[in-house]
């Protein structure tokens, strides 16, 4: 779309209602009540997920007499787990939504038949070890419930805004402060039809984020390192170019699994039925769980946690094994028809190329060539500036990195820039099956 021209000047303020404070003021209840059930729904997730977690990783292998980190165990766990989410997407009404390979954070509204199945392969993934997160699902799960609510009880609320504030609250919630969601919201703001300043648009959505985070804070949830690195200290120049390399080269490697995503997504569906090519999923990824470990398996952020509690417990060849195992079952699973996120899992492998980083460049503190490999993962694979710096800030749990981040993301972003995104497109989609698609491959569709 053409920018304007000097003959005919932008306005001063973008078409549509101007946020008053008054307006402001009373939007203000069904943001905050949005964020609250964002959050309690994500909270209602983990704890069925973590529920079922048990039973497969711990009560069962334990009344069989198998070690939980037995091979064959990974293998069947994941193998079951694919063939069960199979079953849901094949059977149950809405099959599960659309592929996750197919959808962004910013996700559309669904019929509420639909959510059933979302919500239950997301629980099996997330408890089977599937290397996904929840973010996708759970967002598209509560933009539909927060549309649905609202439109009975506030009509006047546009169900735009209504989408926008509970994804802003989700995102609130999955990562414990209103921060990433104004991060995010930042580079979203320009699509609201609404006039006022940057920040007059980004009341409600923080609103909904606060509301969000806060719950989750008193539900006892969060996120970010629970064993904090040694503190970065001094900045040295010298740290602006080894950072610059470990980041580039997280992204570098991000990008190959990028690039390899869309023709692995083809060949698992062009076994045409979800029981077969999820089913088949679970099965690689089972084969993946036995090569890399229990490290390599589930979202990934519990298993940052265990590389940063002791860093020298891994050899740089142990870590490399980790990075790429890690990395194909990232690939296989959101390719196989699993329902789920990236970011989590780009954050573990992030993890892991930072201290990759750290060991062959002696000379780069821990705590920021950590910063630096999450920085590279995180910004290839959500194309997020803000996320990326914000997640990797995070991690380390030392805002001192942040000044060098804020340098060193520049060339990163060079690397990612011009590169196909982690998104299967409906280009992609129409080269897979230039016939009509399955009734399971349409959004919404009924048995």
């Amino acid at each position: 779309m053409s920018g304007p021209t000097a003959a005919s000047p932008a306005p001063a303020t973008p078409p549509g209602p101007q946020l008053t404070v008054r307006r402001l003021v009373l939007l203000s209840i069904p943001a905050i009540l949005i964020g609250v059930l964002s959050a309690l729904t994500l909270r209602l997730l983990d704890l069925i997920a973590g529920q079922l977690d048990g039973v497969l990783w711990t009560t069962t292998p334990q009344a069989l007499g198998i070690a939980p980190d037995s091979p064959w165990w990974i293998f069947t766990v994941l193998t079951a787990t694919g063939i069960a989410v199979g079953l849901v997407v094949w059977l149950v009404p809405g099959h599960a939504g659309p592929d996750s390979a197919t959808t962004e954070l910013a996700a559309a509204p669904l019929p509420l038949w639909v959510l059933p199945g979302l919500f239950v392969v997301v629980v099996l993934s997330l408890a089977g070890g599937v290397s996904l997160g929840p973010e996708n699902p759970i967002i598209a799960v509560n933009v539909s419930l927060a549309i649905a609510l609202v439109a009975r009880i506030a009509k006047a609320v546009p169900p735009q805004l209504v989408g926008a504030l509970a994804i802003s609250a989700t995102v609130g919630a999955l990562f414990g402060t209103p921060v990433a969601a104004a991060l995010v919201f930042t580079g979203m703001v320009g699509e609201f039809k609404m006039g006022g300043s940057l920040w007059d648009k980004l009341f409600l959505p923080l609103v909904a984020a606060g509301a969000g985070s806060v719950t989750t804070f008193l539900l006892g949830g969060g996120f970010g390192a629970t064993a904090p690195l040694p503190p970065y200290g001094t900045p040295q120049a010298f740290d602006l170019l080894l950072g610059a390399i470990v980041a580039c080269a997280a992204a570098a490697f991000a990008l190959i699994g990028i690039y390899l995503f869309p023709l692995v997504h083809r060949t698992f569906h062009a076994l045409r039925h979800p029981l077969l090519y999820i089913a088949l999923g679970g099965v690689v990824l089972g084969l993946l769980g036995m090569i890399g470990g229990p490290i390599t398996l589930f979202k990934g952020l519990e298993q940052s946690e265990e590389l940063l509690a002791d860093p020298e417990a891994y050899s740089p060849g142990q870590l490399a094994v980790i990075l790429l195992v890690k990395m194909a079952a990232l690939v296989v699973a959101a390719s196989a028809g699993f329902r789920g996120g990236r970011i989590f899992p780009a954050v573990f492998l992030g993890v892991a190329a930072g201290l990759l980083g750290a060991a062959l460049l002696p000379g780069l503190p821990l705590s920021l060539a950590v910063a630096c490999g999450v920085l590279g993962l995180v910004l290839a694979i959500a194309r997020d500036g803000w996320v990326a710096l914000f997640v990797a800030v995070a991690m380390v749990g030392d805002v001192t990195v942040l000044p060098m981040l804020c340098i060193i993301v520049l060339p990163a972003w060079l690397v990612v820039t011009w590169a196909r995104e982690m998104l299967i497109t409906p280009a992609d989609l129409a080269r897979e099956h230039p016939e009509a698609p399955l009734p399971w491959a349409r959004v919404g569709s009924a048995r």
